[in-house]
C-alpha cells in the first residue's frame, strides 16, 4: 500500500489554480479551514484575474503553472480550471511531489484519468477528486437507508437534471465551455455529481444505453437520456437538459425498492420529497430537517469535502474520493458518449 508523508506540524500550503466560477468554493472552503490550510498562491492565465485574487487574498500570482510549482513551495494545488486540462496539470504538480486537488470531472477522456492516477502513483502524491455532492445531509441520510438495506431490492431508480445553461454562459471562458477537448457536454459537466450518483449509491454498472442532442450552438449535447442496468439486477434512467425555460427547475433522484421509495428533488437534491420505509427507523425524524435551502447548483458541499482533504493530509482518516474513486464515475461518463455515438449498448468495465 502507498505510504504518504503527512502533515501535522504546521499548516498545509495550497494553491488555487483557475479563478473562475468554481474556484469561490475553494477560496471559502480554504478560509473555513484556515486553521489547517493557508493559502499560499493563486495560478491564472488572465492577468487581470490572477491579479486581482492575488490582491484579494494578498498572495503570490502566478501566470504559468509550472513557475509557481518552481517558486513556491507548496503542499497541495486545487485544479479549478477547464476539465480538459486538469491531467496534464495534475501531472506536472506530481512530478513537482505536490498532491492535487481536481474538480470535476477528472478528465474528459477514459485514457487521460488514467494516467492522472498513474502519475500520482508513481509520484507518491495524492489525488483527490472533488465529490462535494455526496456530502449534502439528504443524500448522506440515503446512503445510510441503502447501506443498511432498507429498501430490500431496488427495482428502479431515476434522475432528473433539469437546468438551463443559456448560449450567454458557453459563450463565455474563451471559447473552452461546450467542446470536446475541454468542457463535454451536459451529462461530462454540470450532471457529472449526478452520474455519479449512479455508482455510489446503486452500485456498479452493468452496461448502459445513451441518446443525445444539441439545440445550443456548441460541440457536445445539452440534452440526452441515459438508460442503466446495474450488477445487482436495478434497472434505471437519467435525463438531462440544459434548456430548461426559463430556470433551473430541479436535480432529482428517485428509488423505488421491495420494502421502501424515496425521491430526493428541489434544485439541487437538496429536498427530501417522499420517504417511505416498510421499516422505521431513529433516524427517519432527521430527514424533515436535511432539507435545505440554495441558492447554488453547487450546493454547500465543497467545506466538507475539504474537512476530508485536511484529515487525510494530517494522516488521521482515508480519502472520501481519490482519484480511483474519480475513475468510476468518468467510467460511466465515457460509456454513456459511446452508447450514445455508435447507437449501442456499452458493458463496464472498459478495460479487463
Amino acid at each position: 500500500m502507498q505510504r504518504y508523508p503527512v502533515i501535522r506540524d504546521r499548516k498545509i500550503r495550497i494553491a488555487v489554480v483557475g479563478c473562475g466560477r468554481i474556484s469561490a468554493n475553494h477560496f471559502g472552503s480554504i478560509e473555513t479551514h484556515q486553521q489547517h490550510l493557508e493559502l499560499a498562491a493563486v495560478c491564472d492565465v488572465d492577468a487581470m484575474v490572477m491579479q486581482a485574487h492575488a490582491d484579494k487574498y494578498k498572495v503570490p500570482g502566478y501566470l504559468d503553472l509550472e513557475e509557481m510549482l518552481t517558486q513556491e513551495r507548496l503542499d497541495l494545488v486545487a485544479l479549478c480550471t477547464p476539465s480538459g486540462i486538469h491531467p496534464g496539470q495534475a501531472e506536472l504538480a506530481a512530478r513537482h511531489g505536490v498532491h492535487v486537488l481536481t474538480e470535476k470531472p477528472m478528465a474528459t477522456r477514459w485514457k487521460d484519468g488514467v494516467a492522472m492516477v498513474k502519475a500520482c502513483d508513481e509520484a507518491g502524491v495524492r489525488l483527490f477528486v472533488v465529490k462535494q455532492n455526496r456530502r449534502n445531509t439528504t443524500l448522506q441520510l440515503l446512503k445510510r437507508a441503502i447501506e443498511e438495506k432498507r429498501f430490500g431490492k431496488i427495482h428502479m431508480v431515476h434522475v432528473n437534471v433539469f437546468w438551463t445553461r443559456p448560449q450567454s454562459y458557453y459563450d463565455q471562458g474563451n471559447g473552452w465551455r461546450g467542446t470536446w477537448e475541454f468542457d463535454g457536454g451536459a451529462f461530462m459537466n454540470q450532471a457529472s455529481h449526478y452520474v455519479d450518483l449512479l455508482e455510489w449509491l446503486i452500485g456498479p454498472v452493468e452496461k448502459v444505453q445513451a441518446m443525445m442532442s444539441t439545440t445550443r450552438d456548441i460541440e457536445v449535447e445539452d440534452t440526452g437520456v441515459l438508460n442503466v442496468k446495474w450488477r445487482n439486477g436495478a434497472l434505471g434512467s437519467m435525463s438531462v437538459t440544459m434548456l430548461t425555460y426559463p430556470k433551473n427547475l430541479e436535480g432529482s433522484i428517485t428509488i423505488l425498492g421491495e420494502r421502501g421509495t424515496v425521491r430526493i428533488g428541489g434544485v439541487a437534491v437538496n429536498e427530501i420529497q417522499l420517504w417511505n420505509f416498510e421499516s422505521p427507523a431513529d433516524y427517519d425524524a432527521a430527514t424533515t430537517k436535511a432539507n435545505y435551502e440554495t441558492t447554488s447548483v453547487y450546493g454547500f458541499g465543497h467545506p466538507l469535502y475539504y474537512a476530508n482533504v485536511v484529515e487525510v493530509m494530517r494522516g488521521e482518516a482515508e480519502p472520501e474520493t481519490d482519484g480511483r474513486e474519480g475513475l468510476k464515475s468518468l467510467e460511466l461518463l465515457i460509456s454513456a458518449y459511446l452508447a450514445a455515438r455508435d447507437g449501442q449498448t456499452v458493458s463496464l468495465p472498459l478495460e479487463y
